[in-house]
């Protein structure tokens, strides 16, 4: 059975990238070589994998991939951080008075 990895990397401009892969280790060696010179993180290295999960099925990794790249930053450093008890709230929008 294959393997699929939903991962976050963090920049060095403190942003962060979301993407899915069938091979982790070969996946953040790309990204740390520059392999495709226009890619989100080519200009923002060093990055350094902060988060992953795995999947056996490429359909749900990608589903979680895109629904990942929708999070606020907030969201994303609770699940880094994984503190998943936040998850529900951050996913609530905050309206004004």
């Amino acid at each position: 059975m294959k393997t699929y990895y939903v991962y976050i990397l963090s920049c060095s401009d403190g942003s962060y990238y979301t993407g899915v892969t069938s091979n982790l280790t070969e996946r953040l060696e790309d990204h740390q070589h520059r392999k495709h010179l226009n890619s989100y993180t080519s200009s923002r290295l060093p990055v350094q994998l902060a988060y992953y999960c795995t999947f056996s099925e490429i359909a749900m990794a990608i589903a979680t991939e895109k629904q990942i790249k929708k999070w606020s930053r907030a969201k994303k450093e609770a699940l880094i951080s994984e503190k998943y008890d936040l998850l529900p709230n951050l996913a609530k929008k905050k309206f004004r008075k």
